[in-house]
């Protein structure tokens, strides 16, 4: 009888175990922050991109939100957390090029709105392409239309 109850004692400490890593576990995931869900950035792409701006005025701070809204030239640093997009846009006849990193905080939502066909995974010749050289085909199942 008494390696009976030995080995019943010796499950119960085995549960009380489990008990405890599930208990650990279960902590952990909840930690764990919320990660931005940020969609599939291809070149090529017209995105509107959200980014919270931060003005100081008279010992005040506000907080908005502007859009930048253009073509992705280029996608750099692969997937990961220091991944980045080039996006370009033109205003009164001068280009703006502005590089987001996709993991900022700053980076309120990133809003994809046009799939454009590309044959290569760096677009710079759009910033010398005028006219209808700097057209881009769109996609057939692209968002947007």
């Amino acid at each position: 009888m008494t390696e009976e109850t030995k080995k019943e004692e010796n499950t119960e400490v085995e549960t009380e175990e489990e008990v405890v890593e599930e208990e650990n576990n279960t902590e952990t995931k909840e930690e764990t922050p919320a990660t931005k869900e940020i969609p599939d950035v291809k070149p090529g792409d017209t995105v509107k991109v959200y980014q919270k701006i931060t003005d100081v005025r008279d010992n005040k701070v506000k907080e908005r939100i502007q859009v930048f809204e253009g073509v992705v030239l280029a996608r750099k640093h692969g997937k990961g957390i220091s991944a980045t997009i080039t996006v370009r846009k033109v205003i009164d006849g001068v280009g703006v090029e502005r590089v987001f990193p996709l993991h900022s905080p700053f980076i309120e939502k990133i809003e994809i709105i046009r799939s454009s066909k590309v044959r290569r995974s760096k677009l710079y010749y759009l910033r010398e392409a005028k006219g209808r050289k700097a057209r881009l085909k769109i996609k057939q199942g692209s968002q947007g239309e």
